[in-house]
This record gives C-alpha cells, structure tokens and sequence, in this order.
C-alpha cells in the first residue's frame, strides 16, 4: 500500500482507529475462546461469509472454482453453530478448550463493502490430552453498521504445510 493509499484508507475510516479494529478482534477471539457462539454469530452482517481454503491457496481463489474446508455464507454458518453446540458433533462434544492469539493487526485498504483488516493468528485447541495447533493470517472486510463493528468476510489462510498430525478443523478458527 502506498503512502497516498493509506492516506486515503484513514481518511476513509475516521473516526476509527486501528486500535479500535484490533480491539473489536480480540472480543471476537475472547467470544470463540469461552465458546460464546450465538454471540460471536451475532458480530456478523447478514451478508457475511466466513472461509478457509486449502493450504496453498490464497486471496484471489473462490470456493465455486476451488476446494475449501470452509465455504459458508451467513445461513451456513448458523447452520455450523448450531451443529457444534449439539452433542451429535461428536469432535466438539465435550467441547475442546482454545486459546486464540492475534499479532501485527494492520488496515490492508478500504473498498465499498469495508475496511479491509489482516492479522496473523495462533489457535491452540486442547481435547483428551491433545492440542492442535493453526497459525496463519486472518483476512477481514469490517463495516461499520449501526454503529458498531460487524464481519462481513472473514478468510482464513493457513500458515502450515498440512493439517497433520490432527488432520481436520472441528473448530472455528
């Protein structure tokens, strides 16, 4: 990003402050960590999607050209919330504990759906004796709706070669 280009990312944004974009991601780190899902559902615009393509893809891919372990729109999403808090979802029940770790939170730019925010993440989640680890960048568009801070994309790149030794994503990221 240039220097005229975040300028005009600022100036696009005030009165918020990066401070304020990081602060809104560590509540919705907190809310995933206590498995406060219907909360965390709730920092979501009606048009939000949340996301997690394959290692080895990035921004540019989408799910109707390419294979992700997450694809949901808002519906969906609800859809795997409410799966999760069930006893049927056998890989969360009894729930694991996580603990969520967000660094180096930056404005990427501004476009007509939000300000664009990435971060690099680290989510440890810890069941029967066992803690897998995910690292990697969270991509955010934020919009200001009301208000307040809401979702309105969220993508998931992974910072790792291969989901071994656990081998799957039971959690929300």
């Amino acid at each position: 990003m240039t220097v005229q280009e975040l300028t005009q990312t600022r100036a696009a944004i005030q009165p918020r402050s990066r401070a304020e974009f990081e602060d809104f991601l560590y509540w919705e780190a907190a809310l995933l960590d206590q498995w406060r899902l219907d909360e965390w559902f709730e920092l979501f615009t009606t048009d939000a999607v949340y996301e997690v393509p394959t290692m080895g893809q990035g921004l540019e891919v989408q799910p109707d050209s390419a294979l992700f372990y997450v694809a949901d729109d808002h519906r969906r999403l609800q859809h795997r919330i409410n799966r999760l808090k069930k006893p049927t979802a056998h890989a969360e029940w009894p729930r694991s504990t996580g603990v969520r770790m967000i660094s180096n939170v930056r404005i990427d730019g501004v476009d007509d759906r939000g300000v664009r925010v990435v971060c690099a993440f680290a989510t440890y989640r810890s069941k029967n004796h066992i803690t897998d680890t995910y690292i990697g960048h969270s991509h955010y568009t934020l919009a200001e709706i009301d208000g307040q801070i809401r979702i309105r994309s969220k993508r998931i790149i992974l910072g790792m070669n291969s989901l071994q030794p656990h081998g799957k994503i039971s959690i929300i990221l």
